[in-house]
């Protein structure tokens, strides 16, 4: 059994598109290429067959695991979300303890995930800590560059 992945409008949005695309325009190209090495004969020491095969097997894994996504996708409607507590699709304004600066991270489902906007997966280790805590609160995050102390500033939506 899968773990549900909670989307936005906007990322379920975006998770279908690359499956439609994946399945109408990447599958076929890569089915004609796998033709074409074909036809130019010894399949054995044809190099562009096996990449193109190996290619597929790695198309067909991303559209499965798509596919698992969006059969396991729940929609999130935004406007309903609590925000006295961090949730997923919330946003949340930390304070770095250490540094003294501030920062703003979206918590959002690992496929919605994308740094360098500021939105951060609930699996995270930042988004783990952070999910279920109210403004005015410390959080201790342990991360790959050691522990580190954010205080909730301010939770939106």
């Amino acid at each position: 059994m899968s773990t549900p992945a909670y989307l936005s409008e906007e990322g379920l949005k975006k998770l279908q598109d690359e499956l439609h695309h994946l399945r109408t325009v990447e599958r076929p190209h890569l089915s004609q290429q796998i033709a074409d090495a074909r036809d130019k004969g010894d399949l054995s020491e044809n190099a562009e067959y096996h990449a193109a095969k190996e290619e597929q097997g790695l198309l067909e894994a991303r559209i499965a695991k798509l596919e698992e996504v969006l059969a396991n996708a729940r929609l999130v409607d935004t406007d309903q979300l609590d925000t006295s507590k961090a949730y997923i699709h919330c946003t949340v304004k930390v304070l770095h303890v250490a540094s003294s600066t501030h920062r703003s991270f979206t918590l959002v489902a690992e496929s919605e995930a994308d740094i360098k906007t500021g939105k951060i997966s609930v699996s995270s280790p930042i988004g783990k800590g952070l999910l279920g805590k109210a403004v005015g609160e410390v959080v201790e995050i342990s991360t790959p560059a050691g522990t580190t102390h954010f205080e909730v500033i301010e939770i939106t939506r």
